[in-house]
C-alpha cells in the first residue's frame, strides 16, 4: 500500500504545522491546536484563517470583546459554523493564498514548537469522499497571520502574543477567509482593526464584551 503522504504535490501550498505555535503563550497555543482540530473535523486540506478566527473567538474573551456585542459576535460565529454546509465547501478545492507568503513548504520548526502544536500526522489523498482526514498544514495566509501576530506583540513589547494581536493580523489581510467571514457578518475589517488599536476601553464603552 502506498503511504498516504505519497499523494502530496509540490504546489499544495501548505506550510507544515509544527512551527505554528512557536513563540506563542499557552492561551494562543490552545487556539492554534483548536484550529487544527477544527480543520481535521471539517475534512479541510489546510488550516486556514477562518479556522484560526473560529478557534480564537471560542477561546479568547478579549478577542470576542473586540468583535463587538453579543448579536454581532453571534453573526460571525453563525457564518463560521456553516462552513461545512455552505460557502466553505468551495474553499476545499483551493489553497487560501493572499500573496503574503510564497506557495512553498516552510522548514519544520523546533521540537518544542512541535510539542505545543501537536504532531502533524500523515495525510490521506483527496478523493470522492473529500479531502484527507488530517489537515496537511497551514495555508500561506494563516501562516502569515501567525507571523504577523508575533511581530505585533514584539512591537508593543509584550512578552507573549495576545488574542487581539492575532485578531488584528487576521483582519489585516483583505483577501483572507477570516476577513470574508467578518465582512459577510457585518464586521468591517478596517473598523475591527481600529477598535483593536483603540484598546479595551472602547470595547467596554460600547458593550462589546461578550464573555
Amino acid at each position: 500500500m502506498q503511504p498516504r503522504t505519497a499523494h502530496r504535490t509540490a504546489d499544495d501550498g501548505a506550510v507544515p504545522h509544527p512551527d505554528g505555535a512557536a513563540g506563542l503563550g499557552a492561551e494562543l497555543a490552545a487556539v492554534v491546536s483548536a484550529a487544527r482540530r477544527r480543520a481535521v473535523r471539517d475534512r479541510d486540506r489546510h488550516t486556514d484563517t477562518a479556522h484560526l478566527l473560529h478557534a480564537l473567538l471560542e477561546h479568547d474573551p478579549e478577542a470576542r470583546a473586540a468583535v463587538g456585542g453579543p448579536q454581532r459576535l453571534a453573526r460571525v460565529l453563525g457564518y463560521l459554523v456553516q462552513r461545512s454546509i455552505g460557502y466553505g465547501l468551495r474553499w476545499q478545492s483551493r489553497v487560501e493564498d493572499s500573496g503574503a507568503m510564497p506557495l512553498v513548504p516552510a522548514p519544520a520548526g523546533p521540537a518544542d514548537a512541535a510539542r505545543l502544536a501537536g504532531p502533524a500526522g500523515p495525510v490521506a489523498p483527496a478523493g470522492p469522499g473529500g479531502p484527507g482526514k488530517d489537515a496537511e498544514g497551514w495555508s500561506p495566509a494563516a501562516s502569515a497571520a501567525l507571523a504577523d501576530a508575533r511581530a505585533r506583540a514584539r512591537r508593543r513589547g509584550a512578552p507573549r502574543v495576545g488574542g487581539t494581536d492575532l485578531l488584528a493580523a487576521l483582519a489585516a489581510d483583505p483577501r483572507s477567509r477570516a476577513v470574508e467571514v467578518l465582512e459577510h457578518a457585518g464586521v468591517p475589517a478596517r473598523e475591527l482593526s481600529a477598535r483593536i488599536e483603540a484598546g479595551p476601553d472602547v470595547y467596554a464603552d460600547d458593550g462589546g464584551a461578550a464573555r
